[in-house]
Order: C-alpha cells, then sequence, then structure tokens
C-alpha cells in the first residue's frame, strides 16, 4: 500500500546540515544580534525605573532609593518634580509601558505588511536606526538638558514603539527565507533566544553604568543599537537567491528530506508529495508572488486561535520583562543593580526552555501539545515563584524554572509557529505571507501586553504583589484555553500517523 510521504521522512538534522552554508550562519547571527539590541534598548528602561522615579520625584518623599548613588548626590539640587510621591511615578512609568506596548502592537500590524512589500534589509535597518535615536533622546538628551516633561516622554515612547515594531517581523521573515521546516522547532527555538539575549545584554549594559547616572544606560544601548543597524544594513542578506543560492526545496535533495514538511503543523490532512517549498521574499522578478492581504492573512488556519493565545502569555512574559527588576528591588528591598543582575535568571530559563521544547516539537512534528504541557507547569512555577522567600538563591532557581515554562512556549508562538503559519499550503507558492502572518501573531499578542502593564500597575498598587501573581495564573491558564482546539487536532492527527505507520510495517 502506498505510505503517506508523512511517514516517509528522513531525519530533520540531515537535511538541516548538508544544505546549511556561513550564508546561513551570517543570517542566523546577523538577525539574532540585530533583534537582541532591539530588545536590550527596551530592557534598559525597565532596569532605570527605580532611578528614573528618583529623579522625577523629591527626595525627602522617594521611599524607593533609600541609599543615594553618587551621581544622585550630585544631582540632588537639580532633581525634577515631575510627581509628588513615588506611587505616582511609579504609575506613570507603568502608563509608558502601555504606551509604548500599544503603539508597538499598532506597529506590528503595518510592519509586517511592509515588510511582504518592501526590502527587508532596508525596513530593519531603518527601524533599528530611527530607534536608537529615539532612545537616546527619550533617557538621556532629557537628562543633559534637564528637560522633563510628561508629554514629551509619551510623544517619543509612542515612535519608539512604531519604530522597534519593524524587527521581529522582519528578522523572522529572513530566518523563514533562510531555514526550511526541517528543524525548525530546533532552528527557530535556538534562535528566538535573541530577546533573552538583548534582555540579559541590556540588564548587564545597565547595571554596569547605572552608578554614573541612568542616561548613561540609555547612551550605551542606544550607541551599540545604532551601530548594529549599520551592519545590518551592509552585511544581511534577506535571500539565498541574493547569492545565487537555491530557494528552499528547489532540489531534489531537499525534497525529499522535507517530503512532509510543507504540510503545516497547523493541520491540513491533504499532502501533495510533489510539493515544494517556496522563498518568501523571493528576488526573482519574473516569479514574485504577490503579498498576502491583511484580511486574508487572519483566516488562515491557527492564526486568530494563536493570536489570542500569544496576547495572554505575552502579557505574562512583559510583565516580567517590565517590572521584574523593579518587582525584586521595591518587594525584598535589594539594590537596584543587584535586582537587575538577579532578573538575568528568568531569561536564561527562557533560553533553554525555548530550544528544548522546539526540539521536542521538531521530533513530535506538532507545537501545540508541547505548549500545553509546558504552560500546565507555568501555573505551578508562578504560583511557587509568588511564594519565594528573601533569598536569592532560591529566588534565582525558581525565577529560572518559571522563565522555562514561560518564555519557552513564548518564544516558540512568536518564531516557529508564526513561521509555520505564515508557510502553509494556502499561501504556498502564490503569496508573500511570513512578515504578515508575524506581524499580526505578534501584534495581538502586543495588544495584551499593553493591556496588561497598565492592569499590573493598577493591581500592584491596590491589591498588592499577591494578586499580580494571580492574574498572571489567569492569563496563563486563558492561553491554554485558546490552544485547546489546535491541541485536540494536532493529538489526532498524531494517532492518525501513527496508525498509518502500523499499518504500513
Amino acid at each position: 500500500m502506498a505510505v503517506p510521504g508523512s511517514l516517509r521522512r528522513q531525519p530533520a538534522d540531515r537535511g538541516l546540515v548538508s544544505h546549511c552554508t556561513h550564508h546561513h550562519v551570517v543570517v542566523f547571527l546577523l538577525t539574532f544580534f540585530s533583534y537582541s539590541l532591539l530588545h536590550a534598548s527596551r530592557k534598559t528602561f525597565s532596569n532605570v525605573k527605580v532611578s528614573i522615579s528618583s529623579q522625577w520625584t523629591p527626595t525627602c518623599l522617594n521611599s524607593t532609593a533609600p541609599e543615594l548613588r553618587p551621581y544622585e548626590v550630585r544631582t540632588q539640587g537639580r532633581r525634577s518634580h515631575l510627581f509628588p510621591n513615588a506611587e505616582e511615578a511609579t504609575l506613570f512609568l507603568g502608563t509608558l509601558d502601555t504606551i509604548f506596548l500599544f503603539s508597538y502592537a499598532v506597529g506590528l500590524f503595518v510592519s509586517g505588511i511592509v515588510g511582504d512589500r518592501l526590502n527587508l534589509r532596508w525596513v530593519l535597518s531603518f527601524g533599528m536606526c530611527s530607534s536608537a535615536l529615539v532612545v537616546f533622546s527619550f533617557g538621556t538628551l532629557t537628562e543633559w538638558l534637564h528637560f522633563y516633561n510628561k508629554w514629551f516622554y509619551c510623544s517619543l515612547w509612542v515612535v519608539n514603539g512604531l519604530l522597534q515594531s519593524t524587527g521581529w517581523p522582519c528578522v523572522v521573515a529572513v530566518m523563514g527565507n533562510w531555514f526550511g521546516k526541517a528543524g525548525r522547532g530546533f532552528v527557530f527555538g535556538l534562535w528566538s533566544a535573541c530577546a533573552s539575549v538583548g534582555n540579559i545584554l541590556g540588564a548587564f549594559l545597565a547595571s554596569c553604568v547605572l552608578k554614573y547616572g541612568y542616561e548613561y544606560a540609555f547612551l550605551v544601548t542606544a550607541s551599540v543599537q545604532f551601530a548594529g543597524g549599520v551592519i545590518v544594513f551592509f552585511g544581511l542578506l534577506t535571500s539565498p537567491k541574493e547569492v545565487g543560492l537555491p530557494e528552499l526545496g528547489a532540489d531534489e535533495d531537499e525534497v525529499s528530506v522535507e517530503e512532509d514538511a510543507n504540510r503545516p503543523l497547523m493541520g491540513s490532512d491533504d499532502v501533495d508529495d510533489d510539493d515544494r517549498n517556496y522563498s518568501i521574499q523571493a528576488t526573482d522578478n519574473d516569479n514574485q508572488p504577490k503579498a498576502i492581504g491583511f484580511f486574508q492573512a487572519c483566516c488562515l488556519p491557527g492564526v486568530v486561535l494563536y493570536s489570542l493565545a500569544y496576547a495572554c502569555l505575552k502579557l505574562v512574559n512583559y510583565s516580567f520583562f517590565f517590572w521584574l527588576p523593579f518587582y525584586l528591588s521595591n518587594n525584598f528591598g535589594w539594590k537596584e543593580a543587584e535586582a537587575d543582575q538577579l532578573s538575568i535568571w528568568y531569561d536564561v530559563g527562557g533560553i533553554i526552555g525555548g530550544t528544548i521544547q522546539g526540539l521536542i516539537s521538531d521530533v513530535l512534528q506538532k507545537r501545540a501539545p508541547v505548549l500545553a504541557v509546558s504552560l500546565l507547569f507555568a501555573v505551578g512555577s508562578l504560583f511557587g515563584y509568588s511564594r519565594s522567600p528573601n533569598s536569592k538563591p532560591i529566588n534565582a532557581v525558581i525565577m529560572a524554572i518559571t522563565g522555562f515554562f514561560i518564555g519557552g512556549p513564548s518564544n516558540m508562538i512568536s518564531s516557529a509557529i508564526s513561521a509555520d503559519l505564515g508557510r502553509q499550503d494556502l499561501v504556498k507558492g502564490s503569496s508573500e505571507a511570513l512578515a504578515t502572518v508575524t506581524g499580526i501573531v505578534d501584534g495581538t499578542g502586543s495588544i495584551g501586553a499593553a493591556v496588561g502593564q497598565y492592569l499590573v500597575s493598577l493591581i500592584q498598587e491596590n491589591l498588592g504583589w499577591m494578586w499580580v501573581f494571580y492574574f498572571f495564573i489567569l492569563m496563563t491558564s486563558s492561553t491554554i484555553l485558546f490552544i485547546s482546539p489546535l491541541i485536540v487536532r494536532e493529538i489526532r492527527l498524531l494517532l492518525h500517523e501513527r496508525h498509518l505507520r502500523m499499518l504500513a510495517e
């Protein structure tokens, strides 16, 4: 009897290794570090919230910074009275997070569409360099000029969100051009650690120069990001065709290796054995596919459900991203620089989680069940972390475990699963989709994260940190509910494939 293509699969790593060139390595590293630098500049803001709050409030009323650093002693006479107390300053900082994420979400929907229509390298480089200038103006220039204005801060952060939104759809689309379905879960799981590496880099840079003033933390990260944008402009290759390499699936060897790779993990049951992969960003004008429309992309199987699930999950993940250093300093009384360094362990857990869970999903050829199991453990880890004692080693361990089970699934949805959604059979060979779909998924996630940051500040102010963690548990549980239909479908497909294998044997 005829054996389905999914049962005649060769090992994924063979196809991955046999077609990997130095160009693949360069693309991997450039896209990895370009987004890492974008995240590093975002992380700087979360790492210096205590210092900013101290600068924006009168010293005698400021309860969040009991110990003045050397630069605070020098600037004590010119402190801004932008807010009468630290509580109002904290609420405004949460508002800035919300403003950034809302503009970032809107920008993602637009940037995904733009990325499928313009050169990805130009869009990414422009976003990195212009965002670096805005970050410099926000954190460094205003402090040097002693100019403090709430509306000016809000305006800059709206622009920064729009500019930073060019990053993720572009880098995912470029990676989708160079790396096919074979081993995508592992490759994208490892690569999606770029956000966590950026967080670590941002925390490290901020903690090194924070003693000189928070403005120097913004200066350093903005300068490095601007330099990275210049390197991307001159060095990034957006498609294999730019150096004369075949597109994905253009040769018979890769077709045999990825015979089943074209069937989306989201669930089309019919597979044509002669189907081949296609390039998301082909440069051949004669065969250049047309970009898919926004509403067409929303109607693709799995896009809406994963977008809603990511809205809940990114709310939790970004709350840790924005508020973890502040929580450690505020709740345990640890010094700001120590809290910045300790928060790195959450990102370490996310890096390991995304890579391991991506590899497991490659082996199973199913993503949703892996996500569900991880999120169930995430509920328990959140509950445990909310009761962490005032001990840095214990806190770091539980924090890393929490990052493993929350950051891992978040990385999978935003990278590997977005690539799966944007390269399924319904759009194959006739339309550009990857950047648009990535923008929809990440944009919806950012809307959820934007709402969440404001809610976190309100819940913390009125009910305390314990209720913030209860809110996180609720959102994580909602993520599982949204992907439950996809879990059921993928389990049914997995059981069906095993049944066919038994018949074939």
